[in-house]
């Protein structure tokens, strides 16, 4: 590791960050993290947006999900690999090169199920899938380091929840986008190529936009401060510091949310929404659940920023919040779930428009899920961003967490492969949620410090 730091005070090299004469005289600029975050958002509204709204379609959009099952697996297991070491490859190659190689494969991921339709062939999907998992992780590792190490440190719940209503807001449309498309065909089981195409649309205006992104060196605060001033310039030292988490008493804290934090989409997307809705309703549905996941996101980003002076209380707040709602949408989940299993399956699938009274719960309780998902992944960002200040460490952290996070998923997809009772999916993912919530209290007692007195520290401006 190598810090410039000709002409900067001690507190400036501790914050990793360096201080102009005066701030910027235009609020609004290219390379502010305020830009920059919302940037990252479309990148992220465009790729894994999109690809969410396909997986939430059940079965990738198929009637058989086996194919898009295995080519998940394959996802999360490439994920698990290149999620930890997307930190690394982030610092050498900069966020360009990161960004837009981990981009183009959501492109190939679903033409594969455009393939798929004509040939029915999984081989490509799987392939594809892996492909992907290896972009999935140089993404969110670039992604994680900007959206926790660009936004002001006492405002990352605000910059966090930015970004989650963005990035989600490409649910939204991705739901209606095979919702409109196959709004005709209420008994058709596979959406059409039509569905596919427009996704793949999408995907390569993300390849676009990622270009945009600056480095961390490049992008000015509003009070003058620089994001960070740290470089990393030999994959030697970035492999020894990612090896290093598997050690640290952080991130080993943050294990079970991570884990938990991807492992019940294959439960909500396939034993939820593909087994009890109709091909339509099933984007109808999506357009909800991405949606709630933006009011979601800003609901929890103004209790992590706003509801005490203390970080380490603020901290607390967020926590205890997102545990007492999760543990009421769970406990619907379970009521819902007695309802049905893989041998008693309801004789007809739900609509929107011809089920009337019966539809209201079912999709009340998925829109739930998906509140909790981004309540519950922006608690856990802002713990990270709580962590440290630089995008080198952060981009590590981050990786870690989504590569500890895709291997949960990986294994929760070859769970509903195998057809594991549903009461069974749902307690343990109900489980695994209320496990992770006193170790990220003990997180958050040990490590957060109190902003106040790490502003004072570490030199930055408030």
């Amino acid at each position: 590791m190598s810090v410039i730091d000709e002409g900067k005070t001690p507190a400036e090299i501790h914050a990793g960050g360096v201080e102009n004469n005066k701030p910027p005289e235009k609020k609004w600029r290219f390379n502010s993290p305020l830009a920059q975050v919302s940037l990252m958002g479309f990148v992220c509204f465009c790729c894994p947006g999109m690809f969410n709204a396909l997986s939430g379609m059940g079965g990738g959009g198929q009637v058989d999900p086996t194919a898009a099952n295995n080519a998940n697996t394959a996802v999360y297991t490439a994920f698990t690999i290149f999620g930890v070491l997307g930190g690394a490859f982030y610092n050498v190659l900069g966020p360009r090169l990161t960004l837009a190689a981990g981009c183009s494969t959501y492109v190939l991921y679903a033409g594969s199920f455009l393939y798929y339709n004509h040939q029915h062939h999984q081989a490509f999907a799987i392939v594809a899938g892996a492909l992907l998992g290896c972009g999935a992780g140089l993404l969110w590792a670039g992604q994680g380091a900007v959206m926790t190490s660009y936004p002001p440190p006492h405002r990352k719940g605000t910059y966090i929840a930015l970004f989650w209503s963005i990035f989600n807001l490409g649910g939204v449309i991705g739901g209606l986008i095979p919702f409109i498309l196959n709004y005709k065909r209420s008994s058709a089981a596979s959406v059409n190529d039509s569905t596919y195409i427009a996704f793949m649309c999408f995907m390569f205006a993300g390849v676009l936009l990622s270009l945009g992104i600056l480095p961390a060196t490049s992008v000015i605060r509003n009070d003058g401060s620089r994001c960070s001033a740290v470089k990393y310039s030999r994959p030697s030292t970035e492999f020894a510091a990612v090896l290093r988490l598997f050690l640290d008493q952080k991130m080993l804290l943050i294990v079970p949310a991570a884990w938990a934090s991807n492992f019940f989409y294959s439960y909500q997307f396939n034993n939820v929404n593909g087994l009890l809705f109709n091909l339509r309703t099933r984007g109808f549905n999506n357009v909800f659940y991405w949606g709630a996941q933006m009011a979601g996101s800003i609901a929890i980003g103004y209790v992590m920023d706003f509801s005490f002076k203390s970080r380490r209380a603020r901290g607390f707040a967020g926590i205890s919040v997102v545990a007492v709602i999760g543990t009421g949408i769970w406990a619907g989940g379970l009521v819902n779930q007695l309802g049905y299993s893989f041998k008693n399956l309801p004789e007809k699938k739900l609509d929107f428009k011809d089920s009337g009274k019966e539809f209201a719960g079912p999709f009340v309780l998925y829109m739930s899920y998906g509140l909790l998902d981004a309540m519950y992944q922006s608690m856990v960002y802002w713990l990270i961003g709580a962590l440290a200040n630089d995008s080198q460490t952060l981009s590590r952290y981050s990786g870690f967490y989504k590569g500890v996070q895709s291997a949960g998923a990986a294994v929760a997809w070859q769970v509903d492969t195998r057809k594991v009772p549903l009461m069974s999916q749902l307690i343990v993912n109900w489980s695994l949620t209320t496990v992770s919530y006193p170790l990220l209290v003990v997180l958050v007692y040990l490590f957060v410090k109190d902003e106040d007195n790490d502003d004072v520290l570490s030199g930055n401006k408030v």
